[in-house]
């Protein structure tokens, strides 16, 4: 029996209306059905997981060592200062989650621990936006764990539907997948209905739609890791705008639909190959010449 399988946004939201559920909850009862694993054992390990997430951004903030390549490895730090100054303007949440998304670039950069969500090349969105948002308004670990779990069934339905692979369909894939997936997980945590969460995932996909994958040297690090940064304020955005009641006018399946064929469309130099965009500019090719000759 599959009443809680979904590979649509459509689908989802049928289940969560007939069943009274959240998305959240949906998830985990899909989970349950594929792989019969106990709610309170899927629960423990997406705690673990968010664990992983936090570490990563406390190591990164302390830390202003380089990068494997050496293109990136304090900015994190940079702007935590700058936050702490209180000379930042707009929302604290914000700003910390910048900082946030930049400090887990950097460690995943360094080759230290993190979590892939859904890559490694995005893995500064969602945990930056859900670190914040928990350490500003104290929500417990089982509220951000049940938004985790909304956030993996967006990611489902455009990695059944589109891609999440840089490779494959550019930083759109990965970042604005990543974006699409914080969105939804914000307004869930903050309330919304199942339909206002996958409005805010749609209004981020649309914003990201074309964003090329673009590697300095072929490293996950420049633009990589301020392209994390764009996806957490775009999915701030997003999930406010959803959650003052704008809709997008493009549904959500048909957003994952476009973002497939923009994809396909994008020739293979920006496509994680680093053979186009900003990964051919003179600077990025001054740098690959000297790090081939050292």
């Amino acid at each position: 029996m599959s009443r809680y399988q979904f590979t649509t946004g459509e689908k989802l939201l049928q289940i969560c209306e007939n069943e009274a559920l959240t998305i959240s909850d949906v998830t985990i009862k899909r989970e349950h059905e594929l792989s019969n694993i106990k709610t309170t054992e899927q629960i423990n390990f997406m705690g673990e997981i968010y664990l992983v997430m936090k570490d990563s951004v406390t190591k990164g903030i302390n830390s202003t060592e380089p990068s494997t390549g050496g293109l990136i490895g304090e900015n994190s730090h940079k702007m935590y200062k700058y936050w702490q100054s209180g000379k930042a303007v707009g929302s604290d949440v914000l700003i910390k989650s910048i900082a946030y998304a930049l400090a887990i670039t950097e460690e995943n950069a360094r080759m230290g621990k993190i979590a892939a969500c859904p890559t490694a090349g995005a893995c500064g969105v969602v945990p930056s936006l859900m670190v914040a948002l928990q350490e500003q308004y104290n929500y417990t670990n089982q509220e951000i764990i049940k938004a985790l779990f909304n956030s993996s069934a967006v990611g489902v339905i455009i990695a059944t539907n589109a891609s999440i692979s840089g490779a494959e369909g550019g930083c759109q894939a990965e970042v604005g997948s990543a974006s699409a997936m914080a969105a939804s997980a914000m307004v869930e945590l903050l309330g919304g209905s199942p339909k206002m969460c996958l409005t805010a995932a749609a209004i981020a996909l649309k914003n990201t739609l074309g964003l090329v994958c673009d590697p300095v040297a072929g490293l996950v690090e420049v633009p990589c890791s301020k392209r994390n940064a764009m996806g957490v304020s775009n999915a701030f955005a997003a999930a406010h705008m959803s959650l003052a009641g704008i809709e997008s006018f493009i549904k959500f399946d048909e957003v994952v639909e476009a973002m497939n064929m923009v994809g396909k469309a994008l020739p293979s130099s920006l496509k994680e190959t680093a053979q186009g965009g900003l990964a051919i500019t003179k600077t990025a090719r001054d740098y690959c010449e000297l790090r081939n000759k050292d």
